[in-house]
């Protein structure tokens, strides 16, 4: 007799983490498997390694790096843009910002998803307030739908000057182009905000991603209806909460950094049971790092981001990602000076220490290389080959005049360094002391590098969950739906929330709607209210939480302590609203905390742990032979000086010397700084 499961699932780089819990409150499963060409064939073969025949998925909740691919490659539909006249080279024009304007070898800026041939114009106006000045001229639109017929577009993006104050006309042209390309992508539902460079951008790019997203679900949908795994399919967003997959498909940019909000997820949970306020999380996976600061139990979330230094619109948590990962290829580079990343060997070939054609040293083969990792040990039913990592390594020190393990060494160091600026970047550059923060380390190489991350920054904890490789599919357990709207609404403030209440009610009422078409009663619906903020002739904006009924001074001070965190002044000068924002959000039932030894890890491959020691350098000390632990072995609240390296069956945690570990009743690792 099988069983009912809730399944998380994150898709990376390099490989794909699966994490079930029965719904029975029984022990999770895991499994990790090489990430395919493919992603969703990965996705539905871990499935069937990872559940019986007889068990059913009540639940999937999906991660996925699609989107974040797609536009990193410049991969996407044949896209159209329909716009007011005039307003046709928005697009070109941006803003005019050049951050390296004197510099001759930073290449120019990234070419619009949108080519001009594609870009047509329509005869409408309207003003700020949304107030008709021209009526839209419908001949126009059907001489537009005849050339989309011609240029056979697969998608369409419609932003109209002004359509955040009133939709109309864009939903009248969506009305009339209906039938003539398979999907549409308005302004007034993509991104509703001023500014409209930001706002064109960012419905072009979630109208390229649509095409591309939905085949995704489509094939993922076929493939688990297949296997008979249907089952209720929650996509991760950028902002840390599940949706549909009806959602996804009408606001495909949503899933932008879908794999790393997982993680993010999971640690502020953990931290929650264990008491941790203020903490950065620590992500490292094959291809890339994202780090993320939690303060005071809540992550930090933005409205607005730059992909490939072009703006996109859309609510995220507050993550900076760089592409130092396990994978990422050491080289050297014309002027003589090792470099590491952003490029990275993935999961095909993968490091040379995969044994799968790969020949380029990264950091794993580093790590190997300095004995940091199990000579013995396999990761996802990849075996490794210490050999392979060394003559890798061994390349790449020739051509610098140093012994292996120099250039191991320098590899690992100047990964540590590129991580260490992306953690500055997410709290002390937003006027966060990081020595309060805890680091929560997890990814497949994330507890390798914690604990010389944290010596670097004078942090003095570093926590490493239970199953902490597979922590971003764990997050996807625990992650709760979420819906956001927002609304651009501009007035002094004086009194209140008063002049923006009617804004507020109008999005909660659309909100619950959506989630009430869900079968989500409204009682189990959070509501959260923000506004954006700044002062008056200031150009951009800050983003406050706003109670209902709240009082002006009192959101006044609130505004007014950010802005003097951040910029170290405040001022008497009167305050304006701009946007405002709501953020309804349905609460997930607890998963348990991912214990060591009550997890069942699945399918083939899984890591040896423990032995005796082996020898493992250390940057400024050499070589100091270790002792090697099995954490499963540790005795909760057993404390081991290092230097140390704590393995389980998926990850290795290592304990820089003048640090020590211990083990806590539920499997968590943390590492102190030794007084």
């Amino acid at each position: 007799m099988g069983g009912r499961f809730r399944v998380g699932i994150d898709v990376g780089g390099t490989f794909t983490d699966l994490v079930a819990h029965p719904s029975d409150g029984g022990t999770l499963r895991m499994l990790k498997v090489p990430t395919t060409p493919d992603p969703s064939q990965a996705v539905l073969e871990g499935l069937e390694t990872l559940l019986g025949p007889d068990d059913e998925v009540a639940g999937l909740t999906h991660g996925t790096t699609v989107v974040t691919n797609a536009m990193l490659e410049g991969r996407g539909a044949r896209t159209a843009l329909v716009t007011t006249r005039g307003f046709r080279d928005v697009l070109e024009i941006g803003r005019q910002q050049r951050d390296h304007l004197y510099r001759l070898d930073v290449p120019g800026r990234v070419p619009p998803p949108v080519p001009r041939s594609l870009r047509f114009e329509v005869t409408e106006r309207m003003d700020h307030a949304g107030r008709v000045l021209l009526p839209l001229d419908e001949a126009d639109v059907a001489r537009v739908a005849t050339a989309l017929r011609r240029a056979r577009a697969d998608a369409v993006a419609v932003s109209l000057l002004h359509a955040y104050s009133n939709p109309s006309h864009e939903r009248r042209i969506a009305e009339l182009l209906a039938g003539t390309v398979p999907h549409i992508s308005l302004s007034s539902d993509v991104n509703p905000e001023h500014r409209e460079y930001e706002r064109t951008h960012t419905t072009c790019a979630n109208a390229v991603l649509a095409p591309l997203v939905d085949r995704y679900l489509t094939d993922l949908e076929a493939g688990l209806a297949r296997g008979h795994r249907a089952a209720m399919l929650r996509l991760m967003q950028s902002s840390g909460g599940m949706a549909t997959p009806a959602a996804m498909r009408r606001i495909p940019l949503a899933m932008l950094l879908s794999g790393p909000a997982g993680g993010v997820a999971a640690a502020q949970a953990v931290a929650a049971r264990a008491g941790v306020l203020d903490a950065v999380t620590f992500d490292m996976g094959g291809t890339s790092t994202d780090v993320c600061l939690v303060r005071d139990g809540r992550v930090e979330t933005v409205s607005e981001r730059r992909v490939l230094g072009q703006p996109v619109r859309m609510r995220s948590l507050a993550v900076e990602s760089i592409g130092a990962g396990g994978g990422s290829i050491a080289r050297v580079d014309r002027a003589g000076a090792l470099r590491v990343g952003p490029q990275s060997a993935g999961a095909v070939p993968g490091p040379a220490c995969y044994g799968r054609g790969g020949e380029d040293a990264t950091v794993t083969d580093a790590c190997v290389v300095l004995g940091y990792l199990n000579p013995e040990a396999s990761f996802g039913g990849l075996r490794l080959d210490p050999d392979r990592a060394l003559r890798a390594v061994e390349s790449v020190g020739s051509r610098l005049g140093l012994a292996a393990h120099e250039a191991a060494s320098g590899i690992v160091e100047i990964a540590n360094a590129a991580m260490t600026r992306a953690i500055r970047a997410v709290s002390v550059h937003r006027g966060y002391d990081v020595r309060r923060c805890c680091l929560i380390a997890y990814g497949g190489a994330g507890p390798i590098h914690a604990g010389r991350l944290a010596q670097t920054l004078g942090m003095s904890r570093v926590l490493v969950p239970s199953y902490s490789s597979a922590f971003s599919a764990y997050g996807c357990l625990v992650a709760d739906l979420r819906y956001d709207a927002a609304r651009t609404a501009r007035g002094r403030l004086r009194d209140g929330g008063s002049a923006w209440e009617g804004v507020f009610r109008q999005m909660e009422v659309e909100l619950l709607t959506q989630l009430e078409r869900e079968q989500v009663r409204a009682a189990r619906v959070v509501l959260r209210r923000s506004m954006d903020l700044r002062y008056e002739g200031q150009n951009y904006e800050i983003e406050v939480p706003v109670e209902p009924g709240e009082e002006g001074e009192a959101v006044r001070r609130r505004f007014t302590e950010v802005h003097r965190r951040l910029y170290e002044y405040a001022t008497d000068e009167a305050v304006e609203g701009i946007t405002a924002r709501v953020a309804a959000v349905v609460l997930t039932p607890a998963a348990p905390p991912a214990e060591v030894g009550a997890g069942a890890p699945a399918g083939e491959g899984a890591n040896a742990v423990g032995g005796g020691p082996r020898r493992a350098h250390y940057y400024g000390l050499g070589w100091i032979p270790t002792p090697v632990y099995s954490r499963e072995g540790l005795s909760p609240g057993r404390q081991i000086d290092g230097p140390a390296i704590v393995e389980d069956v998926w990850s290795t945690a290592l304990v820089y010397p003048g640090q020590r570990c211990r083990r806590d009743a539920v499997g968590h690792l943390w590492i102190e700084a030794i007084p």
